[in-house]
């Protein structure tokens, strides 16, 4: 009887927890650097309120409107590759055989053994299998823009909600304060939950964002005060 196990790889949810964890992490950064910025240079709640909103929907549609031209990119480069190698199969395969066969044979399988390979691989999906050793374009990693797209925009808007709603809690004195430290532990518990996600260590991810966010919330808080002193 052939013994069969089950494998769920995590390298399988790297599109769409790339969009996601960019999307989220821009959604707080942004909104709360904005919020905080505005603030510190003496503002209005109400006008620190409208910032934040203004912010969450332009970046939203900014993240959508980024990730889906950069990823529709990628997708022209792929589809671009995959049709010239569709007309090389066509007008050269003996050619694209033995191209496939030392691609084996670098990786260590013995020349004869290599040519059975690529040719019983070539005889059931030639495209698919020069797609996948020659191009590394496999259904995995494959772009995948209107994923990206929507995927980014909706993180993001999570992300950036999360700041307002803690501005809506605060009182005017005391919200650059809370904006800043609720951010910071929004911050690292989505660094947390991204390494977990992605089955990574979760010590590092977590002070990396959390120290980004900090130094971006800083950085913007003394232009804000900066800005507001001179007018």
């Amino acid at each position: 009887m052939r013994m069969t196990h089950a494998e769920n790889h995590l390298v399988a949810r790297i599109g769409w927890l790339r969009a996601a964890v960019l999307g989220a992490n821009d959604g707080i950064i942004s909104t709360a650097s904005l919020m905080v910025g505005v603030a510190s240079a003496a503002s209005s709640s109400g006008e620190v309120m409208v910032a934040g909103v203004a912010g969450l929907v332009a970046g939203a549609m900014s993240m959508a409107a980024g990730e889906y031209v950069s990823v529709s990119s990628q997708s022209d480069t792929e589809n671009a590759d995959l049709a010239r190698e569709r007309m090389e199969l066509t007008s050269q395969p003996e050619l694209e055989t033995e191209e496939l066969t030392q691609i084996y044979v670098e990786r260590g399988v013995s020349q004869g053994l290599a040519r059975q390979v690529a040719e019983q691989l070539m005889a059931k999906d030639a495209l698919g299998a020069h797609a996948r050793e020659e191009l590394g374009i496999t259904d995995v990693t494959t772009a995948r823009p209107i994923q990206a797209a929507l995927t980014s925009a909706a993180t993001f808007s999570v992300g950036a909600l999360l700041p307002i709603i803690a501005a809506t809690l605060a009182s005017p004195s005391q919200l650059v304060a809370i904006v800043s430290v609720t951010s910071l532990i929004f911050l690292a518990a989505l660094g947390a939950l991204g390494a977990k996600a992605g089955g990574a260590a979760i010590l590092r991810p977590t002070i990396r964002v959390a120290f980004w966010g900090a130094f971006a919330m800083a950085l913007t808080a003394g232009v804000g005060a900066l800005v507001g002193k001179a007018i």
